[in-house]
Order: C-alpha cells, then structure tokens, then sequence
C-alpha cells in the first residue's frame, strides 16, 4: 500500500465466523491537504472468478439457480438467484478456479476460457476481486449433472436458456445478479451469441 494520503492507524478482527470482518481506522488526506480520521468495515472473503457459459451455434448460455440469503433479508421473496457460475479461487489462480468450479456447478467439463475483465463488486465495503470470464460450451462437454459439491452444502439447479431469454430478463428485472449482468451485456456488445 503506497498512497501517502492514506495512513492505516489500526485493524480490529470483529468477526472471523466465515470470512472476515475488520473495522479499519485510517487516516485520509483531502484535497485541501487536511487529514481526517474515519473508520469503516470491510468484509474480506477472498477473491472469487465468475464465467457466461455459451453455445454459439444453438444460441444458449448456462446459468444457475441457488437460494442466496443476503437477497432474501433484502426483499428478495424467494431468495432465489439466477447467475452465472462463480466461486473463490481458494488457493487457485482465477483461471483454475474458475474451470474448477464449471464442472462443479453445472456439470460441463471446459478447457479454454477468456478473461474479460476484473471488477470490485461492492467497494465500499467488500474488498473482493472478482474475475469475470466467457467460454463456449456444447453437449461433448457435458460430464455430469452438476449441482455443487456436497462437502460445500450447495443446492444449485442448472438451466440452459436462449441467450436472448436471458438477456431479456435484465430489463424485465428478473436478474439482478451484477456479474451476471456484466457478462451478458458483454457477450450482447461482443456478438458471442
């Protein structure tokens, strides 16, 4: 960290239950040249990789479906989500993870993917990375059910879907998972599909 405007003075552990939970006191240097002392949560849960699933020539993408609770105590009614597959990257680089976590959660076995970009998702108080990447997939690739893994408690549903469907579903509002978004409008821009 080498900003000189930015003095970290201390890092309290508020929570470590599942990921963690610091409360950071710093101090910030304005543009008047003043300093200003300011405290802040920030929730570290590691960086995570995220992947559109795509079918050039039958016009499809994969998607999942799982229960999120965050959206559920946020007026989400059913908490249920539809995204693209996406995981922490663990010990993994965001390409392993990522090819990792697509034969995890949807079952397709893929060898060649495309890193599009890496975004903060939420940066004023998650300090994830999140590496969004695309790859093409057909039926050949297909190796199980998918679903998760049990050891992780994931209960995910797989859907293949007419990417004009699920870009569709942006307006209409029935996604409103970000990275999703992200990378459908970025397969819309690029003429993937």
């Amino acid at each position: 960290m080498k900003n000189p405007t930015i003095k970290i003075q201390k890092t309290e552990l508020l929570s470590d239950n599942w990921y963690l939970l610091n409360k950071v006191t710093f101090d910030y240097q304005k543009k008047d040249d003043s300093w200003i002392t300011q405290k802040r949560e920030v929730y570290d849960r590691g960086n995570g990789a995220a992947i559109l699933l795509y079918n050039t020539l039958q016009k499809t993408v994969i998607l999942t479906r799982q229960f999120r609770l965050p959206t559920y105590l946020n007026g989400n009614e059913t908490g249920m989500m539809i995204e693209v597959c996406a995981g922490l990257l663990d010990q993994d680089n965001p390409e392993q993870c990522i090819i990792r976590e697509t034969e995890e959660e949807t079952g397709y076995r893929i060898s060649t993917v495309k890193k599009v970009m890496e975004t903060y998702m939420s940066p004023g108080a998650v300090t994830e990375i999140l590496y969004l990447f695309v790859g093409e997939y057909d039926e050949s690739m297909k190796v199980s059910d998918g679903g998760g893994v049990a050891h992780e408690e994931e209960n995910i549903d797989v859907i293949e879907m007419s990417f004009e469907e699920a870009y569709a579903m942006i307006e209409s509002g029935q996604m409103q998972d970000a990275k999703t978004i992200m990378l459908l409008q970025y397969a819309k821009i690029h003429n993937l599909v």
